[in-house]
């Protein structure tokens, strides 16, 4: 089972229906105590997803408010596999620039920065996505597969061995998938991308389970 956090600013039916097709349970946590307590209360709890629609800050505020910033805190040391997307991906970052300067949860250095006037903005619709990295995150991801994106930020990171994969988007070279560890974020939409994007959420159910093999427990799917 994968844990997909609320953050009460976004549908999360589409998350939910992707992994569904992917073959994996989801529940959805709202707050900070009831995410501890499913830890406790399911031993085949395996893995989180931190979604994002909106605005940085309202997303970080949100985290603080309902406590689940110290439970994303405590996914990241306790080494559960957690993959963030489109704006929960750049909540994994340092800071951002989006409506002022937002600190993030700083677990990929780097900043997230608007797309300058020279493209248009949003960055909408489908894009290559070149992978610069093995992983297995995207095990079965070739060359001239497509997924969809929709954002007007995008992160600069400070450190190159965390890209996977990136897009090309008005000669902007856009991070659309970064790696350390156990965390992972996608910039683009895989429960919206089709085959590709359920490939991709297949393999992070893959890790997920793996993970929880080396814990000594069997993921229920």
């Amino acid at each position: 089972m994968i844990a997909v956090l609320d953050l009460g600013i976004g549908n999360l039916s589409s998350v939910r229906s992707g992994f569904a097709r992917a073959g994996e349970d989801t529940v959805v946590v709202a707050r900070g105590a009831d995410f501890e307590a499913l830890k406790a209360e399911r031993d085949d709890l395996a893995g989180v997803i931190l979604p994002g629609v909106g605005a940085f800050g309202d997303a970080m505020f949100q985290l603080r408010v309902s406590g689940l910033l110290t439970a994303v805190r405590n996914v990241v040391r306790e080494g559960r596999p957690l993959l963030g997307i489109c704006l929960g991906m750049q909540l994994l970052f340092s800071v951002s620039e989006e409506h002022g300067l937002h600190v993030g949860l700083g677990v990929f250095p780097g900043r997230v920065v608007r797309f300058d006037d020279k493209v248009k903005v949003p960055h909408m619709g489908w894009n290559e996505l070149m992978q610069v990295a093995d992983h297995p995150l995207l095990t079965g991801i070739q060359k001239g597969n497509f997924v969809y994106f929709v954002h007007s930020y995008y992160a600069v990171l400070q450190e190159s061995r965390h890209l996977l994969a990136g897009a090309d988007y008005g000669g902007t070279l856009v991070p659309a998938v970064v790696g350390k560890g156990n965390v992972y974020g996608a910039q683009f939409h895989p429960e919206k991308s089709g085959e590709v994007g359920e490939q991709i959420l297949r393999n992070f159910v893959q890790i997920c389970r793996d993970w929880q093999m080396e814990q000594g427990g069997m993921a229920h799917g």
